[in-house]
């Protein structure tokens, strides 16, 4: 499904009805280019969720960890890691839910990931002119799927 997004408003409000809706243990993976808007999508989950702490990118820590919300929002960011490096992150670990409490796990850069959970959510973000975007989103074997029909 592809989804016209008018302006920065627009991709936060998107976010919104997404943490609103995303139950705990679903994987968002998010692609798309610098300033494509993919932290401010994960800022929109938070707010969804309910998290007033502000979100920033991972970019250099890799993983933040926000637990304050309605259930926890785990958001990492792959854009300096090797596919080794991203290997030897266990990334399952937060989405089976045995070293963490399940909650939502957003990942930017998500093309980096050698492997992929059985389910989640893919959403491509392209910027266009003028401060558009465009989202795609694709549920694999997603529950959240009937929530992006209604969008």
């Amino acid at each position: 499904m592809k989804i016209f997004l008018a302006d920065t408003e627009a991709t936060l409000r998107l976010g919104i009805i997404l943490g609103e809706s995303l139950t705990p243990g679903s994987v968002i993976l998010l692609e798309g280019d610098l300033g494509a808007g993919k932290t401010t999508l994960v800022q929109g989950i938070g707010k969804g969720l309910g998290i007033t702490e502000p979100i920033v990118s991972p970019t250099f820590t890799l993983i933040n960890e926000y637990t304050e919300g309605r259930i926890p929002l785990y958001h990492l960011d792959l854009y300096r890691l090797e596919l080794q490096e991203v290997a030897a992150l266990n990334l399952e670990s937060y989405w089976e839910g045995v070293e963490f409490i399940p909650g939502i796990v957003a990942v930017e850069w998500a093309k980096r990931m050698p492997y992929k959970p059985d389910s989640y959510l893919s959403v491509s973000l392209i910027y266009e002119q003028e401060g558009t975007r465009q989202a795609e989103i694709i549920p694999f074997n997603c529950a959240i799927g009937e929530v992006i029909a209604a969008i």
